[in-house]
Formats: C-alpha cells, structure tokens, sequence
C-alpha cells in the first residue's frame, strides 16, 4: 500500500511538470518583453496589436507570443477554421511575414 501511495505521488508530480515548464516560459517571455519594452528597444504589445488587429477583419485574434531573440511578437488569428500567424517585428511594428 505504501509504494502505491509513493508512485501515485510520483505519476502526480510527473503530470504537473509540463504545466510547471509552460508557466515559467510564459513568466519569463513576460519578463523578456517588460524588459526590452522598457530599454527602448521593442514597441509594447498594445501598440503592435492597435497597428495590426484593424488590418486583420473577420479574423478572430486568439492571442501572442514574443521571441526575445528575434525581437517579433508573433499574433495568432484562426478563419474560417485555419489558424494564420502574423509575425510582426517588435521594434518597427512592421509585418514580416504571414503563415497558415
């Protein structure tokens, strides 16, 4: 009974480690966006989003990511049942590129 309780517990700490890792990213491109906002460097997620979402009608916006690395939020939009990325460049506001 007790090694039962001991794998139970196990599986249990096992299964919340994705949701863990997902959380901290989420914390840390978070940061990384405050960050480079902050310095200057990159236009903040509400003036990117005022730039594109008027460009994107009938689209329904789903949310975005950012790649610290890249400098680009990337927009997520689904239509018609197809989900369409619109990365946009984080420092100019510019879209570079459109992918489904």
């Amino acid at each position: 009974m007790r090694w039962t309780s001991v794998l139970l517990a196990a599986a249990l700490i096992v299964s919340l480690a994705p949701a863990a890792d997902a959380q901290q990213q989420r914390a840390d491109e978070q940061s990384d966006i405050r960050r480079d906002v902050r310095n200057g460097n990159v236009r903040s997620l509400r003036e990117i989003e005022a730039r594109v979402l008027p460009t994107k009608r009938g689209m329904q916006y789903l949310g975005p990511e950012y790649d610290p690395t890249a400098m680009a939020y990337r927009l997520k939009f689904i239509q018609g049942g197809h989900v369409v990325f619109v990365d946009v460049d984080a420092r100019t506001g510019q879209i570079l590129g459109e992918s489904r």
